[in-house]
């Protein structure tokens, strides 16, 4: 689990005043940790083209530089004329040994962006639009230095972003690399030490990155046991019946050790799963929502619910009036998509907006979310998951376009309801079902587009 931050600027300012590390210090073990990169991953005949803009962020790019010439084939493209202190004093160090400048884009193998860093804000004028769009049509391997040109520090794109293969950003993670939109031009993340190791460079913070290596499993250790040593999954099955199956068999699958479908009718289910009209009393947990509908009426919902199990929610019933009353329990994960969130957002009265507005904003409404509920843990869905509880927040970012398909939210709420039932809380069984669901995307080897949740179901024994 890795720290991630609003901005690095107070860390940096830190560095200046309590290390006595100066600001030039800093940026030449920037520029030292990219040329390391570029050393350990492309022989000395690679020709690379750094593009820098005036600012820090074109200093880091023209340290880079001098710090490759004579071993590499390296060229300098001045976007624009050096204008801040840094860039000033790296232009002349880099001039006064020859490092070689050029003023337009040539075939390449690697292409280095330092145009413009986190403090970018506003739309680039046609001139630099066209030049990313010229950087981005290369065949050319594309490091972005600290984060992609035209990537803002809210990580919202401006008119033209430049698309990276891999980010090296600097001293540690910023929120703005994690924004949805931002997945597409970030590529890889990497995190380049500034001359100080990061727990000394890293302050205390809110946010948290999730790695596949956080992911916590429930093996069974002790042998002395049987089927209701391990949970009692309980699944309300509503109008679309397959929703709740899916979940069904994701819970089943992950350890849980029974499962039942709450359903009005004999349902046609696989034959491990179990069938009541009535909660059964050795519940340990509840999910509801997938594919619910209009099956059950408001007063068989409280009915159902009259209890304090963990309870996990989906889908449908983010629309329901009766998740206000939900939001009170202590052990509760709710997993909307966007759209579903905007709906509990309107419900709750904490705001009224478009899934448009969300999706720009993602970090700022489940800061306001988790205010208002500090005792439910939200799971908000996207390209990078947000997982917030009691005003701490993760962020799993493995999660990729594989799962962008019907069915796969609902092995993700099978899979939490499993943990839960199983005795993690609330947050572990958020955290660890979602890293679980994007662990099992990232071991399906096929074509991307073919992966289902029945593909992700059959992978769970391999995790």
């Amino acid at each position: 689990m890795q720290k991630i931050f609003d901005e690095v600027t107070s860390l940096d300012a830190r560095c200046y005043e309590k290390f006595h590390l100066s600001e030039d210090i800093l940026m030449e073990h920037a520029a030292n940790g990219m040329a390391e990169y570029i050393k350990n991953n492309f022989s000395k005949d690679a020709k690379i083209i750094i593009a820098v803009g005036s600012g820090n962020n074109g200093a880091d790019g023209i340290a880079l530089g001098r710090l490759l010439f004579q071993s590499y084939n390296v060229s300098l493209l001045f976007v624009k004329e050096p204008k801040s202190k840094m860039a000033l004093l790296q232009a002349k160090r880099a001039k006064s040994i020859g490092v070689p400048s050029i003023t337009s884009l040539t075939e390449c193998d690697v292409i280095v962006d330092a145009i413009v860093g986190s403090g970018f804000s506003g739309e680039f004028n046609s001139q630099l639009k066209v030049l990313l769009n010229t950087l981005n049509a290369a065949t050319a391997f594309k490091i972005a230095c600290d984060i992609p040109s035209g990537l803002q520090a809210d990580g919202v794109c401006a008119n033209a972003a430049f698309v990276a293969d891999i980010t090296l950003t600097m001293g540690a993670l910023k929120k703005s690399l994690f924004l949805d939109e931002a997945k597409d031009f970030t590529g890889k993340i990497e995190v380049l030490d500034l001359g100080i190791s990061r727990k000394i460079y890293e302050t205390k913070t809110s946010w948290h990155l999730l790695d596949n290596e956080d992911l916590q499993l429930p093996h069974r250790s002790s042998q002395n046991t049987h089927k209701g040593s391990f949970g009692h999954l309980s699944i309300l099955s509503g109008e679309k019946s397959g929703a709740s199956v899916l979940a069904a068999q994701a819970a089943l699958r992950l350890g849980a050790g029974l499962i039942t479908l709450i359903t009005h009718e004999k349902p046609i289910i696989p034959f491990e799963i179990m069938y009541a009209n009535s909660l059964p009393k050795n519940s340990t947990a509840i999910a509801l929502g997938m594919g619910l509908g209009e099956s059950f009426s408001h007063d068989e919902l409280k009915c159902y619910l009259h209890n304090d199990l963990p309870l996990i929610i989906d889908a449908d019933l983010f629309y329901m009036p009766i998740v206000l009353e939900l939001l009170k329990r202590s052990e509760i994960v709710l997993t909307p998509h966007p759209k579903e969130f905007v709906a509990l957002l309107k419900l709750t009265k904490l705001a009224d907006i478009s899934v448009e507005e969300l999706q720009k904003k993602r970090f700022h409404y489940v800061e306001i979310f988790s205010q208002a509920y500090p005792n439910a843990v939200l799971l908000l869905k996207g390209a990078n998951v947000i997982i917030a509880y009691n005003g701490t927040f993760f962020i799993n970012p493995h999660g990729s376009s594989k799962l962008a398909k019907g069915g796969s939210g609902d092995v993700l709420a099978g899979l939490i309801g499993s943990l839960l039932a199983q005795g993690y809380s609330a947050l572990n069984a958020a955290i660890n079902g979602s890293l679980a669901h994007t662990k099992l995307a990232q071991n399906y080897t096929l074509s991307d587009f073919s992966l289902t949740p029945n593909d992700l179901i059959e992978g769970i024994g391999k995790l």
